[in-house]
């Protein structure tokens, strides 16, 4: 470390600069000639007194050792404390993986709740030991300032490759081979109305609906299995596979039918979606028109129609003439009606297996109906779907099987939009209850087409969710437009790049050059194509720039090169300030740019390689006008994710990027996060706040992921960030499972209790 150190000092000290700064930069070369030993031997000093003795905490030593003489801080050492902050940071921004890990089994093998806080093994620590010989090494904070470059790169590097080497000989000697964080998670109490439910069958399950993970679950044995299902899957194929258990023990008739629906759904009618896209105005004909799947018998059928009729004669009683009539109180007549109509329709099933599936629908809909979490006024409308799905359970038994049923599907999806953590309709907004008014009065209005009017439905309604919260939702429509913002930014940098890299493959072009192109200017163009258009002034100048400058950093045989190069620098440099600035980079970040630029093109001068011909500059020119035509399709394939960038830049008002926390994600967790849907709500802990956020969009191919508060904060998330969350529990749904697989759950509980129900 001393040593590039010293090559970067001496760099320094030989580049071309004005005088106050030359002075300054051999003030600094030869205050590191003379204590950069000094600071080498103090240094290592202080770590090995700091392992022997513990590190201690200078600052609060100095004070409390003089209590009687108070006084202000002095400004200096708050620059020395900014200086370790900033230091340490950086640590942490390189080897917060490693860290985490680390942290965790020393937890485990010192059995304590954490490190200490002047534990030698934190980056604070370290900084501050850093900081501490260099100021006693005679050392000041602008020449730290002038190495602050190199210091932040050396130490990131030093202290994650410690981190690495500490993991590696820590899992040598069997401690944690693998890395399991959550039984480290601290998690606050949940929110009221928020209750756990309790596990059927032998796994236990988490907070949030996940099976438990057995004390080898991430190991070796249980790699494919953890990769291959989510926390919410396992929960409901457990709560499903129990249900199954119970049927076959007291209903074998309605269990053995299970083993047919797959035919079914291959290739029988009702098994698949109907044909072409959803509309908005109802049903495909087909949808309308295809034949029915009823397998019950025509007595129960003509019983479960006249039952839909007359719920829906008393809600349009409601709505016309007992309009006083609050949900509260039309929710406690719907659930002696639905009491009432489970006796009738039972009188009328021909079968055990029918008898069941009545008592089944109506348990399911008497959790769904007792839901706190769900406004009474929504809880009205998911009443009405009761008469449909028992329709359809009767003639498709495997909704009782899968969790991935259209009906259920629907049910879990509007749920999981208005289960958040307010009871509130007004919170909810009138646009969301008028679709879910609208997705019930379609699905009554095709009793006869089985599961295919769920899924017509189900579409619709996610459509809906995009363009609800991306146009309508006053809450998350800003933010939607800027994480877009951001997503478009990117791809497009990520592409230029791309092509950039292609088109100058067979350049020659100085390397300093070549990595401004590649990794500023790539975004410069992104920025400017977003904002003005491809094909707007300001972008085709950006371009003129990118070739310009690729000429200028040619090599110059001639005097006549030389000279139009002279000529043509100070425009050519105020371009490519105003694109920098545009990107929102810092005046000192775009000094450091122009510097290496002023480097590149004064070795142009010297150079002794060949120049580069005008019909190849013509011919490069030609290829950066037209350069999104070469493009792909923002649709198209996956973007390489070598090529992702930090985005923690893109931060605005309304707009926060995560870009720290949690550690690397298993499989199992980047699959979960990608499984998470628009609408969902979820509890979550960051910078210091613990609040409720709603994922209200998506991008293009779920790299990026925004949630936004009730008060309109937007929280972005890259895939991996949000996976690396959700394995700590810093992000925490706000259902522990499912709407339709809890209330299967609660179903099973009673049936437990008195089985006998299900053929009464």
């Amino acid at each position: 470390m001393v040593a590039v150190l010293t090559t970067a000092v001496q760099d320094q000290l030989a580049q071309p600069a004005e005088h106050s700064l030359q002075m300054a930069r051999r003030d600094a070369f030869e205050a590191w000639q003379r204590a950069a030993t000094p600071w080498h031997a103090r240094l290592g000093k202080s770590l090995r007194h700091a392992y022997h003795h513990g590190a201690g905490d200078s600052r609060s030593a100095s004070l409390s050792s003089r209590p009687q003489n108070l006084s202000l801080v002095s400004d200096d050492t708050i620059e020395r404390e900014i200086i370790a902050s900033r230091l340490a940071l950086a640590m942490m921004d390189k080897a917060s993986w490693e860290f985490s890990d680390l942290r965790n089994r020393m937890q485990a093998l010192e059995r304590v709740e954490d490190l200490a806080q002047q534990d030698l093994l934190r980056a604070q620590v370290l900084a501050r030991l850093v900081l501490d010989a260099w100021f006693e090494a005679g050392l000041s904070s602008s020449v730290w300032q002038m190495l602050q470059r190199w210091l932040h790169h050396e130490f990131s590097q030093l202290l994650n490759e410690a981190y690495h080497e500490a993991n590696h000989w820590l899992i040598q000697q069997g401690v944690m081979p693998e890395v399991d964080l959550r039984p480290f998670i601290r998690r606050n109490a949940p929110a009221s109305g928020q209750t756990q439910a309790a596990p059927l069958g032998p796994a236990p399950v988490h907070a949030h609906g996940a099976v438990a993970p057995s004390s080898s679950a991430y190991g070796a044995s249980a790699a494919a299995t953890a990769a291959a299902a989510t926390p919410a899957s396992q929960s409901a194929q457990q709560v499903m596979a129990q249900l199954q258990r119970v049927l076959a023990r007291h209903v074998p008739e309605l269990a053995q039918s299970q083993t047919s629906s797959p035919a079914r759904a291959a290739g029988m009618p009702g098994g698949t979606p109907p044909p072409g896209p959803a509309t908005r105005s109802g049903l495909p004909a087909a949808a309308a028109a295809g034949p029915s799947t009823r397998a019950g018998s025509p007595r129960l059928s003509a019983a479960i129609n006249h039952a839909q009729e007359a719920v829906q004669r008393r809600a349009d009683r409601v709505a016309t003439v007992d309009q006083q009539l609050t949900a509260p109180q039309a929710l406690d007549e719907i659930r002696q009606r639905n009491q009432a109509l489970k006796q009738v329709l039972k009188s009328a099933a021909d079968t055990p297996a029918e008898r069941a599936t009545i008592e089944l629908v109506a348990l399911l809909f008497q959790a769904i109906l007792q839901e706190e979490r769900i406004p009474p006024a929504i809880r009205v409308w998911f009443a009405r779907l009761q008469m449909p799905v028992l329709r359809v359970a009767v003639g498709e038994p495997d909704f009782f099987a899968t969790d991935d049923h259209p009906a259920r599907r629907l049910i879990d999806r509007m749920g999981s939009c208005v289960m958040g953590f307010s009871t509130s309709t007004a919170e909810i907004g009138d646009a969301l209850e008028r679709e879910i008014k609208r997705v019930v009065q379609v699905v009554e209005a095709y009793p006869d087409t089985g599961r295919r009017v769920f899924q017509t439905v189900l579409t619709e309604f996610e459509k809906f969710l995009d363009h609800y919260f991306e146009q309508e939702n006053e809450v998350s429509k800003k933010g939607v437009s800027l994480a877009q913002q951001v997503e478009q930014r990117e791809t497009l940098a990520i592409q230029y790049t791309i092509e950039l890299r292609k088109m100058l493959s067979e350049v020659p072009v100085q390397d300093g050059v070549r990595d401004f192109l590649f990794q500023v200017w790539a975004d410069v163009l992104a920025v400017t194509g977003v904002r003005y258009g491809p094909q707007a002034e300001q972008t085709k100048a950006m371009k003129r720039a990118a070739a310009d400058l690729i000429w200028s950093a040619s090599a110059k045989v001639s005097r006549e090169d030389r000279a139009e190069v002279i000529r043509r620098l100070p425009p050519l440099l105020k371009t490519l300030r105003d694109g920098m600035g545009h990107a929102g980079m810092s005046h000192e970040r775009q000094d450091e740019h122009i510097r290496s630029l002023n480097n590149a093109l004064a070795a142009a001068f010297t150079a002794k390689t060949a120049a580069i011909p005008r019909e190849r500059l013509d011919d490069l020119m030609s290829q950066l006008e037209t350069l999104e035509a070469m493009l792909p399709s923002p649709e198209a394939g996956e973007i390489n994710e070598t090529l992702v960038r930090d985005l923690s830049t893109h931060e605005c008002e309304g707009l926060e990027v995560v870009a720290e926390g949690g550690a690397a994600p298993s499989p199992a967790m980047v699959a979960w996060a990608r499984e998470l849907q628009v609408g969902s709500w979820y509890m979550l802990d960051y910078r210091g706040r613990v609040e409720p956020v709603q994922l209200v969009w998506r991008g293009l191919r779920h790299h990026l992921i925004l949630f936004v508060s009730p008060q309109g904060r937007g929280v972005l998330f890259q895939l991996s960030r949000l996976a690396a969350f959700l394995q700590a529990g810093l992000m925490l749904p706000a259902q522990d499972e499912s709407l339709t697989v809890k209330a299967t759950r609660n179903a099973l509980a009673k049936l437990e209790v008195d089985p006998s129900r299900l053929l009464a």
